[in-house]
């Protein structure tokens, strides 16, 4: 079973663009993912896709192995869809490159032990929040999963309701998927949906074509770089990392 990781990175994000390249401890945001990623024996190979040059450059000259994709993928897994036109896997595993915090025990995770028989494999992680602010906050996309994993809906709002009890903690989704080709090929042969529209996010789309989801619950503080206040305590909690390195 080959496994091939796989890092989209674009340069213009919404709200903090360039932040694939934004500086941590003296290395780009880019780097310090990667190094994680590499660490899983299982994955064969692990690329940056990006479709912009400087980004490239960077990856280069960082040794990182790069992979162009087109400016105009609507979403991260139409990149990786034009990715696994060019690199052949079984398994493509994505970690977004905004995770620099996340391990690589972690991102392991995600990986089944063997490869199913199912047609469409289509994999994801959850944690719980630790912060209650960030259940408010609609860039953090809450989770409804059964027992099983098994994802009900993907939702910006609060969900779900705490109608007979708040004895339940809050999911979020943590940036790290992995799909077959099969299930890649669904998605971007499908139009998007009418509640992928809505909330925008992509991966409802498996969902309302009836195409199950399984997130692993895992135990992380990892946390994706949205804004300059996100980098900014990042960057504080890898320059403690290292400082305890050194001593």
């Amino acid at each position: 079973m080959k496994i091939v990781g796989v890092i989209p990175a674009r340069y213009q994000s919404t709200r903090l663009p360039g932040k694939p390249l934004a500086d941590i401890c003296g290395k780009p945001m880019i780097w310090w993912v990667y190094q994680q990623a590499k660490k899983i024996e299982r994955m064969k190979e692990v690329y940056v896709a990006t479709d912009d040059a400087r980004i490239k450059t960077v990856c280069e000259l960082f040794e990182i192995p790069v992979v162009m994709t087109a400016v105009d993928n609507p979403t991260h897994l139409n990149r990786i869809y034009e990715f696994s036109q060019k690199v052949e896997a079984d398994l493509y595993t994505i970690i977004c490159g905004d995770e620099p915090l996340i391990k690589g025990e972690i991102i392991e995770k995600v990986i089944p032990n063997q490869l199913s028989t199912d047609k469409y494999i289509a994999r994801a992680l959850m944690r719980e929040f630790t912060d209650p602010a960030e259940v408010v906050d609609p860039g953090n996309i809450k989770i409804a999963a059964n027992s099983n994993g098994d994802c009900m809906y993907l939702s910006r709002s609060p969900i779900p309701f705490p109608y007979k009890t708040v004895l339940f903690k809050y999911r979020k989704i943590v940036g790290i998927e992995c799909y077959n080709k099969a299930a890649l090929e669904f998605f971007v042969s499908c139009p998007v949906g009418y509640l992928e529209k809505i909330e925008d996010i992509a991966i409802l789309r498996f969902m309302e074509n009836k195409i199950g989801m399984h997130f692993t619950l895992v135990n992380t503080n990892a946390l994706s770089v949205d804004t300059e206040k996100d980098l900014e305590k990042v960057r504080m909690i890898i320059a403690e990392d290292l400082k305890k390195q050194k001593d």
